[in-house]
This record gives structure tokens, sequence and C-alpha cells, in this order.
């Protein structure tokens, strides 16, 4: 009970830390200006106006969900081990692996009131604009926070041992590559190159299949998603997240601050 009263009173603290970065508010404002341009771009064709908003409006969402995810929440450790506040919080009866899980439910849980003023948003604008907006489209959203978890589970990994810069490239470089390593897979599985075939297996296998938590199309274009195309990838994300934080555990508990 300790334990989870001091993980959950990090969480507060890096929450009313992180809705003070002006970082989050300039993206959190192109995010909401780009989900409303979304209906003035769709004025540009003739056919398919909401599905080019709606288009528009989920990509921006995912973006600056995950640049949110990357800009403020690499810092959020080293700010800490920056201004030697650290040495303070763990001098009290807590581990590193609570802080550590601490920081990280903090920043999802800001992302994730991110995500809600944007989902808000992207739902306003598309009823203003006479688009659909169903089930299908809350699917879509729910699994957007679902990968906001995993690269916040990335980012908090990297941050536990390299500085900022660094981690947000290699945070950045991995989301990359998680949105392709599908697209990798099926070249590789299309190649007469069996060490170019191997290769994208194994990095299919390995990193993060980023491509499973997106449902725009299906959102956008009403196709029916069934249970098993959330739930699946929900349980992905817990398995990913668990493991991300589990080696960031263990790699900063190793950490020598001096």
């Amino acid at each position: 009970m300790n334990a989870l009263r001091s993980i959950l009173t990090i969480a507060g603290n890096t929450v009313r830390e992180a809705i003070r970065s002006r970082v989050l508010y300039t993206l959190l404002f192109f995010a909401l200006l780009l989900i409303a341009t979304g209906s003035l771009l769709s004025t540009l064709s003739y056919v398919e106006r909401e599905r080019i908003l709606q288009d528009v409006g989920l990509a921006a969402i995912r973006i600056f969900g995950v640049a949110i995810a990357i800009f403020v929440g690499i810092g959020l450790i080293h700010r800490e081990v920056d201004r030697r506040t650290i040495y303070t919080i763990l001098s009290k009866p807590i581990s590193r692996t609570q802080f550590l899980v601490g920081k990280y439910l903090g920043l999802v849980a800001t992302l994730w009131l991110q995500l809600a003023i944007m989902g808000a948003a992207f739902a306003a604008v598309s009823w203003l604009s006479g688009a659909r907006f169903d089930a299908g489209h809350l699917a879509a959203l729910l699994l957007a926070g679902a990968e906001l978890a995993v690269i916040v589970g990335v980012a908090t990994l990297f941050s536990s041992f390299t500085t900022p810069m660094l981690a947000s490239l290699f945070t950045t470089g991995l989301w990359a590559i998680g949105h392709l390593s599908r697209d990798l897979r099926e070249l590789g599985l299309q190649s007469e190159d069996a060490v170019f075939r191997g290769l994208a297996q194994t990095i299919h296998r390995v990193l993060p299949d980023l491509s499973a938590f997106d449902l725009t199309s299906q959102a956008v274009h009403g196709l029916p998603i069934a249970a098993s195309d959330v739930w699946l990838p929900l349980a992905y994300a817990t398995g990913w997240v668990v493991i991300l934080l589990a080696t960031a555990s263990i790699v900063f508990e190793r950490r020598d601050f001096r």
C-alpha cells in the first residue's frame, strides 16, 4: 500500500510538472489547429471530403500525441537528475523502480488527457462538417492511446540511461521503424535474399509492431471492426509496456548518478 501511494504521488507530481510545459501547449495548439484545418483541406476535393477531413484529423492526433510523448516525456527523468532533486526523492523510502513507474504513469495520464482534448476537437469538427463519428472512431482513438502508452514506455527506457537528445532520437527512430516493420516483413517474404528475409522477420518480431494500433482506415471508411481488432492490440500494448518498464527498472537501478 505504501509503495502504491508513493507511485501515485510521483505520478501526480509528474502530471503537474508536465502540464506546466510550454512545449506541451505549443504542440497541442498546432494539433488542434491542424484538426480544424482539415475541414478547409477537405473543400479542395469534390469527392470524399469527409474522409479527407477525418484522415487529416486522426493523423494529427497520432503524430502530435507521439511528439508530446517524446519532447515532453524525454526530459522528465533527466530534469530530476540535472536539478539533483532525484537525490532528495530517493533518500525517502521509495525505490528507483517506484520512481520510474510513477513518472511513467504521470506522463501517460497527461498524454491521455491531451488525447481526450484532441479527440473532443476531432468529434466537434466532424459533427460541424456533417461527417460521421461513431464507435469505429472511438476504437481508433482508444488504440492511439495504447500506442502512446507503448511510446512512453520506450521513451522511459531510453531516458533511464542516456541523454535527452539521444533518447529522443532513439525513440523517434523506433517509432518510425515500428510503423514500417509490417511492410518490411512483407517485402522480406517476397525477397529471394534469405539474409534480408530473415532480417525483416526478426525486426518485426523483436520490435513493437505499431501498425497494430492503427484503425484509421477502418474508422474513416466505415469498415467493420471486430472486438478482437481492439482487445488484441490492447493486450499487445500491455505486454510491451510491462517488458519496457521492467527493462527500464533494471537499468535505472544500476545507474550511477554521481
